[in-house]
């Protein structure tokens, strides 16, 4: 796992972010979130406030997005709490950067059953782009954290970028996806087994075997 420690809190930092408050739409999405909660309990909307903010950055750097500390103090103002407990739950969960990160964020799955269907080679593959454990590339693409189970373990190894889960992962196929993500395409997520349509058996299946080929609903049939 890559360390986690929140980015310093600078001059330029602060002349960067210390003005950042919500776009149009996010103010009416934030509302909407707030307004999910009882009377008196407005704090408990920190963790999707946190990552409403953490997109709107990663909107205005073109980046997956991240939370200088000025924007978890916006947070904080905006549900009457103080910094450190917003600093708390942002620490916490690792699906907030605490520190920048590329315009990718590759994630990469290290935990054991990742790991037995060749996890290593996967990250082996992402240094051979030029990628390190806990950086970013000087080019500012790509950004590497080996994380644990994010539970895609019947279709293992797996990566998750941005928003995006890519299964059944080689080293060819991996670079598959990266090669068209620098290209500013949109690489097919989920399973990148063409043997596979989700995480059914490969091969003939002997049920659900609708599935193979589409996401079949099968309750009107039971």
């Amino acid at each position: 796992m890559a360390d986690r420690a929140p980015h310093p809190d600078t001059p330029e930092l602060r002349a960067r972010w210390a003005s950042f408050a919500w776009t149009e739409q996010n103010a009416a999405q934030a509302k909407v979130i707030i307004a999910r909660y009882p009377e008196g309990r407005q704090k408990s909307a920190v963790m999707p406030l946190l990552d409403l903010a953490q997109r709107q950055v990663g909107a205005a750097t073109n980046t997956q997005g991240w939370l200088p500390l000025p924007v978890m103090e916006f947070v904080a103002r905006e549900l009457d709490m103080p910094v450190i407990r917003v600093l708390e739950v942002a620490t916490f969960y690792t699906m907030y950067n605490i520190a920048p990160v590329g315009r990718f964020h590759v994630q990469v799955c290290g935990t054991t059953p990742c790991m037995l269907r060749g996890s290593d080679a996967i990250l082996d593959a992402c240094k051979k782009r030029g990628m390190a454990k806990g950086h970013t590339t000087d080019d500012g693409m790509w950004t590497l954290t080996e994380v644990e189970c994010m539970g895609n373990c019947a279709s293992a190894p797996m990566v998750q970028i941005n928003d995006g889960n890519y299964e059944d992962l080689t080293p060819e196929r991996l670079d598959a996806v990266l090669d068209a993500l620098a290209a500013g395409q949109s690489p097919k997520e989920g399973t990148q087994d063409p043997a596979r349509h989700t995480v059914e058996p490969v091969g003939a299946l002997s049920s659900l075997s609708a599935m193979a080929q589409e996401n079949h609903d099968y309750r009107g049939e039971w």
